[in-house]
């Protein structure tokens, strides 16, 4: 049983990660399972894991909401990648199950800060945003949305750092709407939460308490995303910026520095 204090720190750093996802369409697994970890005290790794999957897609989807309302979702884009990332999410949770989550995560952390390089390397494109699901760019969208599902279930992650880079590669759409296009990925690799919740490795009370301080920080981090957008790069660049001290900082726990 949470203690008082366990439970508003719980509440907190769910105000935290529905903050991330409404901002940059992610960062909510990534953020959570350190928090859960090493702020709320959640002793068990593959728990953490477990319940922030859970909490981050509830919060995922009601940043969609807020998103989908600024009219900054593609959505058939974006449903033909998460389809095609759920079947990726549930083969890659499947194995994720069965492995150590912390020594994945360093190597993930790896594969972060590369994603941000990236962006900031592109933070000047301002992207098509009359975008549309074609021929050209639905096989990309099925390619990069297994691929992305798979690491998202491996790693025990909602993904979206991985999403937003992944639509803009596959559609060039901006990042805006990239941001919100991915809410519906990570809503839909979250479900796959469910293969944690079979072996009980969720807890439903701090899942709970996630999911309500996540809905306030979402709608702050939705507002803060339209007003970043409308300055040429900056989206990008706090992007690249988050994804950059998230890395850092789970290098430095996972390589034992601390």
């Amino acid at each position: 049983m949470l203690s008082l204090t366990q439970g508003a720190l719980g509440l907190a750093s769910g105000s935290l990660v529905g903050f991330s996802l409404g901002l940059v369409g992610g960062g909510g697994s990534i953020l959570a399972v350190p928090l859960l970890v090493y702020l709320v005290g959640v002793s068990d790794p593959h728990v953490a894991i477990g319940t922030s999957a859970i909490a981050v897609a509830a919060n995922a989807a009601v940043n969609l909401v807020n998103h989908a309302r600024a009219g900054n979702v593609k959505w058939r884009c974006a449903s033909v990648f998460a389809l095609a990332g759920m079947a990726g999410a549930f083969l890659g949770s499947t194995l994720g199950k069965v492995i150590e989550g912390q020594k994945l995560l360093a190597l993930f952390a790896i594969v972060m800060m590369a994603v941000g390089a990236l962006m900031l390397k592109g933070r000047a494109g301002a992207g098509e945003p009359s975008v549309r699901l074609n021929r050209e760019n639905l096989p990309k969208l099925f390619a990069l949305g297994g691929l992305t599902g798979a690491l998202s279930g491996f790693f025990g992650i909602g993904g979206g750092f991985l999403v937003v880079p992944a639509l803009i590669a596959a559609t060039g759409m901006p990042i805006l709407y990239a941001v919100g296009s991915s809410l519906v990925a990570v809503t839909a690799f979250g479900l796959t939460a469910a293969n944690y919740a079979l072996s009980g490795f969720v807890d439903w009370y701090l899942a709970a308490l996630f999911i309500s301080g996540g809905v306030l920080g979402g709608m702050l981090g939705a507002g803060s995303a339209s007003s970043l957008a409308a300055r040429k790069g900056a989206l990008n660049t706090v992007f690249a910026a988050l994804i950059f001290a998230v890395a850092i900082y789970m290098l430095v726990r996972n390589l034992g520095f601390t």
